[in-house]
């Protein structure tokens, strides 16, 4: 039994996550028992608002707490301590038992005790909760990534609304190899100051003497940027890209120094590489896969990846979304990796097969955009399935990475 001397001790070495707990049923518990007893407490937040001489969307959180399914969720949608005991106060005018004005204002304070001796402030108290209510940690990382992105974009000086690539997968005539076509789409790219350098990267070797060489949708070799650019879909004039070699990347920057939202402009690109890949790898443990790079702060990542239903069938996509700030980008078969992935609430979208089902609202035109790719290179979209991964505010400097288990040779 526990005694009085030995409760405070007890208290102590309970986890956080069980004072958070106990804390959340006592404010629901106190706070339903006096919301209970005020007229038109069941009608609504505005009926609310109103007997207690509150606003509404003060009102409608209180409510919203009250009817959570947990104590935890409790604690995520609570107002915070002053605006409840503001509803106290208002609640005592109507003749609540004060009794129970006392019991729920002592759970409110309680709450407040625990924000500042356990974390220091309501944002701590968010980060914490994400770990245990997901609704808590969908509005956490949302929040987190719209103020980094308003960060990093000042800080780089442009942004863009869309940041949309998409990786096609089909079988090459050897049936070997796997052509891979890449399609690339910024939509209102911006400066957001004078005298800023937006540029794009490619990181295969330039004087590298392999076999491999990128061609344009026409089939011409690609030897500058603007021999990838799709004009048809981007903004006129034309975007303009001026090639710089860097040892085995080549970058490529933007020309003009116009600024501002009357400025924006839309670049669309299009690589096609045959015979990039093998089809068939013997070590199984191995992962066939592409990634879209966010060397863009941008408002909305769209990333595709659309297979030939003959390759990886039955396989859904794993995604990994890693920090490339110290090793760059990551190759997702190397494990040393893993300790640079971040744990974020993204998910692969199955969109099923044909054109109909890749067309986005985000990418201008994406349906005749796709229509001509696929008719250009004797690509079947009906029989091609389709995977997206679509991030509000995806990070800077993070890499999204669509995985597929790769095939051994059939037996003949």
């Amino acid at each position: 039994m526990t005694t009085p001397e030995t409760q405070p001790n007890a208290v102590a070495n309970e986890s956080i996550e069980v004072r958070f707990s106990r804390a959340g049923e006592s404010l629901l518990e106190g706070l339903t028992r006096v919301i209970e007893q005020v007229p038109g407490s069941d009608s609504g937040p505005q009926r609310l608002a109103g007997e207690l001489g509150v606003d509404k969307v003060l009102a409608s959180r209180l409510l919203k707490a009250l009817r959570s399914p947990d104590s935890m969720s409790v604690l995520h949608r609570a107002p915070g301590p002053e605006p409840l005991r503001r509803v106290l106060k208002a609640s005592a005018k109507h003749g609540v038992n004060p009794e129970l004005i006392a019991q729920a204002s002592q759970a409110v304070d309680n709450f407040e005790e625990l924000i500042r001796s356990e974390i220091g402030d309501r944002s701590a108290l968010e980060a914490i909760l994400s770990a245990w209510v997901p609704e808590a940690r969908r509005e956490f990382e949302l929040r987190r990534k719209q103020a980094a992105f308003r960060a990093m974009s000042q800080l780089k000086g442009a942004q863009a609304e869309v940041y949309a690539e998409t990786a096609i997968f089909a079988p090459s005539p050897d049936n070997d190899h796997i052509d891979v076509v890449w399609i690339k789409c910024l939509v209102n790219l911006q400066r957001l100051r004078p005298g800023v350098r937006i540029k794009f990267t490619s990181r295969r070797a330039v004087e590298s003497g392999d076999s491999r060489l990128p061609r344009s949708l026409s089939g011409d070799p690609i030897e500058r940027a603007t021999d990838a650019t799709l004009s048809d879909y981007s903004s006129a004039p034309t975007p303009e890209l001026t090639p710089v070699r860097a040892g085995e990347m080549m970058h490529y920057l933007l020309e003009g120094d116009e600024f501002g939202s009357a400025h924006s402009t839309t670049l669309v690109t299009c690589e096609v590489n045959r015979a990039e890949i093998p089809r068939y790898i013997e070590d199984t443990t191995r992962k066939a896969w592409a990634s879209s790079d966010i060397n863009i702060p941008s408002r909305r990542l769209q990333f595709d990846a659309l297979v030939h239903e003959d390759l990886y069938p039955g396989a859904h996509p794993e995604l990994l979304i890693y920090d490339t700030a110290i090793n760059g980008q990551a190759d997702i078969n190397d494990r040393q990796r893993d300790i640079d992935r971040l744990d974020l609430l993204e998910h692969v979208e199955h969109l099923g097969s044909g054109l109909d089902r890749f067309a986005s609202s985000h990418v201008p035109r994406s349906r005749k955009l796709l229509s001509e790719v696929f008719d250009t290179l004797g690509y079947d979209a009906s029989r091609t399935r389709g995977y997206r991964v679509v991030s509000d505010y995806p990070i800077y400097g993070s890499q999204y990475a669509m995985c597929f288990p790769t095939q051994s040779r059939p037996q003949s």
